[in-house]
């Protein structure tokens, strides 16, 4: 991986002599300090000025889309959209007709469809060229220089100059090569997940990188999962049933409980799993609740409700549903022959066991689909929600009831991930602590 450091002070030129190259933006710093050397970028912003440049400057001028003739150095062409991505025919149509050495695009990458331009505009660009995508769905293409042919690619030194950028390094210590995994949803804003996971490659000496794709759609993740080789995802809200239709198999758990939440990338055969299942069971054995013989009522019908379910059955559990949605509330107690449970209608007191699977808590307030005062001291409470003080909970603490965190399900079923992605297991601990910290 070739780096060039985009300085964004005078001094950061003391911590960028690790780079291969530096970038000084004259709208940033106003002038050319001392490089040491190192080969330089010189970006101009607001128009060339010549003045500016050292006598015998040898190194490369950025002028945007000025073109600069019989100059004595070597010149990018570069252009930037901060607003969106265009078509992969559209990039690589402008970056191969520009006239300088070297051709420059960077684009505001809004979802999947967007990184798959990029990953097109990198194959049909003959020309030496730098293509990289902004924002935090752009980040990817920042650690995948030579998947997109890039001559070089780009670091921040004290803070981004750019959105997505990761730091020198970071970016040192991750290399071109380096595993790649991340979560998928939106919104994505109160995931733990990235802390938890890169906690994981820390503690397992793993070099991996977890980064955040939320995006609006699915539309062409396969490609991106596969053409960035990405080695896996984790999918939350709202795509842990729709992703099914995105990949070529699953596995015995997540076919059962009709829902994804791992994708492995198994040399470009993309396979899904439910780990969640393993997380909620988990959950109950840490506070040494069994589930055989007892009565479970669940709240919700989404994705997770669907693990829940199937964790519930296979440990001997009768279950009841309800939820605020009627008709997936029908649905999943016809397809597991579950009782449907009309919204506002569960007397919790018959249920020695409540589950929650509903968002409420944690992306705003909402009335849950049972009355929680109804709660008693003989309950067992999870609230799948993690980091939160939920309504739910607090009843459940002021009744006395035994708590099954949902930390503790967030920490297992992403421990089983990262199993999967790497081979690594015992990092459930490693993951709690983070996610409490």
């Amino acid at each position: 991986m070739k780096i060039c450091a985009s300085l964004g002070r005078p001094s950061d030129m003391l911590e960028a002599l690790g780079a291969d190259m530096v970038e000084v933006r004259t709208d940033i710093l106003g002038h050319l300090p001392d490089t040491k050397g190192i080969e330089t970028v010189v970006t101009f912003r607001d128009g060339f000025d010549a003045s500016l440049l050292p006598e015998g400057f040898s190194g490369i001028v950025d002028a945007g889309t000025e073109m600069l003739h019989d100059v004595p150095f070597r010149t990018i062409s570069s252009v930037h959209d901060y607003d969106k991505t265009p078509a992969g025919q559209v990039i690589s149509d402008t970056l191969n007709t520009m006239s300088s050495d070297i051709s420059k695009g960077a684009y505001m990458v809004r979802d999947f469809e967007d990184l798959a331009h990029i990953l097109k505009a990198s194959r049909e660009t003959k020309k030496e060229h730098v293509i990289l995508g902004m924002g935090a769905l752009g980040t990817v293409t920042r650690i995948r220089q030579k998947i997109l042919g890039n001559s070089f690619t780009f670091a921040y030194v004290s803070g981004p100059t750019a959105p997505g950028q990761l730091s020198l390094g970071e970016m040192r210590r991750l290399g071109d090569d380096c595993m790649i995994t991340g979560i998928v949803g939106d919104p994505l804003e109160h995931s733990r997940s990235p802390a938890m996971h890169q906690a994981a490659y820390d503690a397992s000496g793993v070099n991996g990188k977890y980064l955040i794709f939320r995006s609006p759609s699915l539309a062409r993740i396969e490609d991106c999962i596969r053409g960035y080789d990405i080695r896996g995802m984790n999918v939350t809200i709202p795509y842990k049933e729709s992703i099914m239709g995105h990949l070529d198999a699953l596995d015995a758990d997540a076919e059962k409980a009709g829902a994804v939440n791992t994708i492995a990338n198994e040399s470009g055969r993309l396979k899904g799993y439910n780990t969640d299942i393993h997380g909620i069971e988990a959950a109950f054995q840490n506070i040494r609740c069994q589930m055989n013989g007892k009565k479970v009522l669940l709240m919700g019908s989404g994705g997770a409700a669907r693990a829940c379910i199937i964790a519930s059955l296979r440990n001997g559990a009768e279950v009841s549903i309800t939820g605020r949605n009627g008709l997936t509330v029908s649905r999943l107690s016809s397809e597991f022959g579950i009782e449907p449970i009309e919204k506002g209608s569960a007397d919790l007191s018959r249920y020695e066991i409540i589950v929650n699977s509903t968002p409420i808590g944690m992306y705003g307030e909402g009335e849950y689909p049972a009355d929680i005062r109804g709660l008693t001291g003989d309950s067992t409470v999870l609230d799948m929600v993690y980091g939160a003080d939920t309504g739910l909970i607090s009843e459940a603490r002021s009744k006395g009831c035994r708590i099954a965190t949902g930390e503790d399900m967030l920490a297992m079923q992403g421990a089983r991930a990262f199993e999967i992605w790497t081979g690594v297991s015992g990092m459930f601990d490693i993951m709690r602590a983070e996610i409490r910290s």
